[in-house]
């Protein structure tokens, strides 16, 4: 996974996306990408979006928002990748934030 472009990736969804956030973001997942398993988001796991909520919206970005809307963003995404079988958690990750108006907290 290590030759994987993320920012290739993330600007398929966000043409002018941030480099330095996207590095950012990379640095954050550290391990975590070298293995296929855990670089990608699974939409379908309960578990693994109750991590993104928990670990990524709640600890990393400190939002406050209710589970429910926390969710609602995940499921949002979720959705603008719907067509999209290998979802990158780089790229989640940098949609989240996006919407949260967050990716300062990476760049």
């Amino acid at each position: 996974m290590a030759d994987t472009d993320w920012s290739e990736d993330v600007k398929k969804y966000v043409p002018d996306a941030d480099d330095n956030a996207i590095a950012g973001i990379v640095r954050h997942c550290g391990i975590a990408l070298q293995s296929r398993d855990a670089s990608l988001v699974s939409f379908t796991d309960k578990s693994e979006l109750e991590r993104v909520r928990e670990k990524f919206l709640k600890k990393k970005l400190g939002l406050s928002m209710s589970d429910a809307e926390l969710d609602g963003a995940i499921a949002t995404i979720g959705d603008k990748l719907k067509d999209v079988r290998n979802k990158n958690r780089v790229t989640v990750y940098y949609l989240l934030a996006d919407h949260f108006g967050k990716l300062s907290d990476f760049a």
